[in-house]
């Protein structure tokens, strides 16, 4: 096959990839209203094989964004409420013993299902928050010295109230950074709101949505993502973001390795979804905020000034200069 052959082939693959994006994207706005940011990021997020944490206050739409989206693609959704008297077995599964044939057998937990939506995850102990570690990090689960593998494709939702502390145990850095990305909701727009308003009064709007993709769909597209090229140029200039987070004197501990590829992956998976074959560096910048803002660790002092990640990561970007080749 030619070059002109192979290249053509990548770009039908790719516009088929848009497509499929742009048609799950629309479905799941039929209920998530006036939120299309948060959609894209939520199936880039998925479609780069990641997990995702949703910070919010509550009633702003978050466990609904997770409902649409298992909806739209045919999954089965794992919901675990997380308290503070959750067990890690509650998680994970656990072996009960079986009088009939004198033997233990291995009762599975909600987070084997594709989508598993971890309701206000840091209202559980550290054990139990713990206990999905295993499961974002290697896909799969040790109960009893015995290994299950869990389902493909496998994505995290987790959602936390940012204001309310009292009785919470707050995401350690570890398990913090085994999440591909972190976003907010935000309220609606008046227009919006009105909308919500005059459709959402009643439930069952999840239960309306259609499949418009299914699960071998998704890990043939996450399959693509990989094969998007990114130019030497802009893998220089993921580590130049990268060491600059680390030089930021606001930052007491920058973005490790894993945030540098996690950011690489997401901005493969932007591409695609715009149709593209390869990587430009504005598909860096627009997703740089969710993926590299909750890796970072600032010091004491720039907390108490007011600043935040989200505006180092406004800095870094600003500060980094781009490569003159934008391919």
């Amino acid at each position: 096959m030619s070059t002109t052959e192979a290249q053509s082939l990548d770009e039908a693959r790719a516009y088929q990839f848009a497509s499929a994006f742009n048609a799950i994207r629309d479905n799941m706005q039929q209920v998530v209203r006036g939120k299309q940011h948060v959609v894209e990021m939520t199936l880039l997020c998925l479609l780069a094989g990641g997990h995702l944490l949703v910070e919010d206050v509550p009633g702003v739409g978050k466990t609904l964004l997770a409902k649409a989206l298992g909806a739209s693609i045919g999954a089965k959704i794992g919901r675990i409420q997380f308290t503070p008297d959750l067990l890690p077995a509650d998680v994970t599964g656990v072996s009960v013993w079986n009088r009939n044939t004198s033997s233990f057998e291995f009762r599975p937990g909600p987070v084997f299902t594709e989508l598993v939506l971890a309701d206000e995850i840091n209202r559980a102990s550290p054990k139990t928050q713990s206990a999905l570690l295993e499961s974002m990090a290697e896909t799969q689960v040790t109960v009893d010295g015995v290994t299950h593998g869990l389902a493909s494709p496998f994505m995290v939702l987790a959602t936390q109230n940012p204001i309310e502390q009292e009785g919470t145990y707050p995401l350690p850095e570890a398990q913090l950074d085994r999440f591909l990305m972190k976003i907010s909701v935000g309220y609606p727009s008046r227009n919006d709101e009105l909308l919500i308003l005059q459709t959402h009064e009643t439930d069952g709007l999840v239960d309306r949505l259609k499949p418009v993709a299914n699960l071998q769909d998704i890990i043939a597209m996450t399959r693509m993502v990989t094969a998007v090229h990114i130019a030497p140029e802009l893998r220089m200039y993921l580590i130049d973001l990268a060491d600059a987070t680390r030089r930021h004197p606001a930052v007491g501990l920058g973005i490790s390795p894993r945030g540098t590829l996690s950011l690489q992956r997401v901005a493969r998976a932007r591409a695609a979804a715009q149709g593209r074959v390869y990587v430009s560096d504005d598909d860096i910048k627009s997703v740089a905020p969710q993926v590299i803002a909750h890796r970072m660790i600032l010091r004491p002092e720039a907390v108490l000034q007011g600043t935040d990640t989200d505006a180092v990561v406004a800095d870094v970007l600003r500060a980094v200069p781009v490569p003159y080749d934008r391919v």
